[in-house]
């Protein structure tokens, strides 16, 4: 596993594990269940990852947008690749919706709806909270 996979947490936030790819839970929840989707890879450019890793995106992207429309029926989905701070190849996954979504004791509104996330006012997870986030949005993988 490459640096940025652990700045965001592993394996404390890991909810699905793939071949190319880890899903993590997003540390800082803009929208509750916001996730991080990395490459496994130590690629530090998008175009810069195997192949086998851009074929498997279309798998690991279809069970992320079915886990997350399960666990909070989000309305649109956005994938941020930003890699300003952490460099490694990866996605911040925010659920869109109107209003606010609760799970575990967290909760957490859309402050940007229907414009962009606001990052901004990310809700900071306890470890206490990130467990049971982890473990909530875990069985959505696990289920298939």
């Amino acid at each position: 596993m490459n640096d940025t996979i652990g700045r965001f947490g592993f394996p404390q936030t890991l909810v699905g594990d793939f071949q190319h790819w880890v899903v993590l839970l997003r540390p800082a929840q803009p929208t509750l269940g916001s996730l991080v989707l990395a490459a496994k890879s130590e690629a530090v450019a998008f175009g810069d990852l195997p192949a086998e890793a851009h074929a498997e995106l279309a798998v690991v992207t279809k069970a992320v947008e079915g886990a997350l429309q399960k666990a909070v029926g989000y309305a649109k989905i956005n994938y941020l690749m930003l890699m300003m701070v952490d460099p490694h190849v990866h996605f911040h996954v925010i659920p869109r919706y109107e209003g606010a979504r609760e799970q575990a004791g967290v909760r957490v509104p859309d402050t940007g709806w229907p414009g962009q996330p606001d990052l901004g006012s990310a809700v900071k997870l306890s470890a206490e909270q990130r467990d049971a986030l982890v473990a909530w949005l875990k069985g959505y993988f696990d289920a298939g």
